[in-house]
């Protein structure tokens, strides 16, 4: 297994084996291993000498195949800006490709006419998709079954949704879709009720933490409390290269009413939004934690400090507040001016200690 939490999570899903579904909805929590999971799925059902745990050889053609990201009968589907991050399996996936495999224009370097080229996109479109019922057409090269790792499931933009939709209700022999979510009310109803819905488990605190302190994480503990018990995603907040302004950003939060918004701006411009989102997002739950119950969730060394801005304001205005970065998290991955919005977001945040009734 990718990670040893999913142990138990692989023995159950082998009660499939027999009736396998057309397609598998893999959702959880974000950062807990979910893709490479059904990347291990994938190449145990293309595997053509399976072990007795149902675990790939990882040693006949088609692993062989698999593992070199070359496998005709496997195809990885995934948004461009993913695809671009990703090291998992990228060299196979239909992105950045036509119909017939061959590269399009749109992630050249620039256009013929010099022109600066497209953001990658953070959907998943209509052409990759069109591209994918094509190698859903032909038969399979090894007389076994195809399989799809379509992620994130909703990234899936209405035209791409809409042409996948009558693929599942309509699907191919031999071909199985696994599809990967980690916010399943973003899909369309339709898409979730033409797939066997499978929902994968967190770990324990005890097993995440064993695993992050093998991955040489001295602090387990404080990072899974921040990425919210997951382990993936506490590993990239231990490694994240953004740390050192996280700190200020807290620092400036702890201050409340002397919160410098026009200085978190000019310090923050150059971090993802959807990132200084989050840091935003979990603080204010916090905040509004030690109003209700005393205790926060995802900074727990941040205690006093909460404790002190919770004081501050009422939890009618930290709501509001709250409500507000939720709404700015809906097009956080739209290509947003990110100095005014965080200097937006800091101005809101400063005025909840304005008046308290």
């Amino acid at each position: 297994m990718p990670y040893p939490w999913q142990y138990d999570d692989w023995t159950r899903i082998q009660a499939l084996r027999e009736h396998w579904p057309h397609a598998l909805l893999l959702y959880g929590q974000a950062g807990i291993g979910k893709v490479d999971f059904a990347c291990e799925l994938a190449q145990s059902l293309l595997c053509e000498q399976p072990r007795d745990d149902a675990r790939a050889c990882g040693q006949c053609a088609a692993c062989t195949w698999f593992l070199q990201r070359n496998h005709p009968d496997f195809r990885l589907v995934c948004p461009e800006a993913v695809a671009a991050e990703a090291t998992l399996l990228q060299a196979n996936s239909d992105i950045g490709k036509n119909a017939n495999g061959e590269r399009t224009g749109d992630d050249d370097g620039a256009s013929a006419g010099g022109k600066k080229s497209k953001a990658p996109s953070k959907e998943i479109r209509i052409e990759q998709v069109r591209a994918l019922l094509d190698f859903c057409s032909i038969g399979s090269h090894r007389g076994g079954r195809r399989v799809v790792v379509l992620f994130p499931a909703e990234a899936l933009n209405v035209a791409a949704a809409n042409a996948l939709l009558k693929t599942l209700e309509e699907p191919p022999s031999g071909v199985v879709f696994l599809l990967v979510s980690a916010n399943v009310e973003r899909l369309l109803p339709t898409i979730v009720s033409r797939c066997r819905q499978w929902p994968l488990a967190m770990p324990d605190a005890a097993s995440a933490s064993d695993w992050l302190r093998s991955q040489s994480i001295d602090d387990p503990a404080g990072v899974l409390a921040e990425a919210g018990g997951a382990p993936l995603a506490a590993l990239a907040v231990a490694r994240d290269e953004h740390a050192p302004l996280k700190r200020f950003t807290l620092e400036q939060l702890a201050a409340g009413p002397a919160c410098d918004p026009f200085a978190c701006g000019e310090a923050l411009q150059k971090v993802p939004v959807p990132s200084v989102l989050g840091w935003l997002q979990r603080w204010l739950y916090d905040v509004l934690a030690m109003q209700t119950s005393g205790e926060p969730r995802y900074f727990p060394a941040h205690r006093n400090a909460l404790k002190h801005v919770a004081q501050g304001a009422t939890p009618l205005q930290v709501a509001q507040c709250l409500k507000r970065i939720t709404q700015q998290r809906a097009v956080e991955q739209h290509p947003l001016n990110g100095r005014l919005v965080f200097e937006e977001l800091f101005i809101h945040y400063r005025s909840m200690f304005g008046s308290n009734p």
